[in-house]
């Protein structure tokens, strides 16, 4: 139960759907996902806490940056169904396609000097 509850609420915030949606395109540091979603950092390691308290997002070290990506979803089953099926919704959605468009421009080497 505590593993179901834990992925049902990491993904009730709209800027948690968010940054797995973006994650589903590329890794990506704090840096990337502050200016993506016009956050605060604190704000976006919160978030990035939560997701990967839920199984839904790990992390990597890579030298000065930290980079984000989907889990595999092999630490709990909710998480593996919710990732596999979060990659067919919202795509359609304006506001992710939006966000999708942008990470595409965004340069870390700028963003996080």
């Amino acid at each position: 139960m505590k593993d179901f509850t834990a992925a049902m609420k990491a993904l009730s915030d709209q800027n948690r759907v968010k940054i797995i949606k973006m994650l589903q395109h590329k890794s990506m540091c704090v840096c990337e996902i502050k200016a993506a979603l016009n956050l605060p950092q604190p704000s976006v390691s919160k978030h990035l806490k939560i997701l990967e308290k839920a199984g839904l997002v790990s992390s990597q070290k890579d030298g000065l940056w930290v980079n984000y990506h989907l889990s595999d979803g092999s630490r709990t089953p909710y998480a593996a169904t919710l990732l596999g099926n979060l990659r067919h919704w919202l795509d359609d959605d304006p506001e992710i396609a939006g966000l999708v468009e942008k990470i595409s421009f965004l340069n870390r080497k700028d963003l996080c000097k």
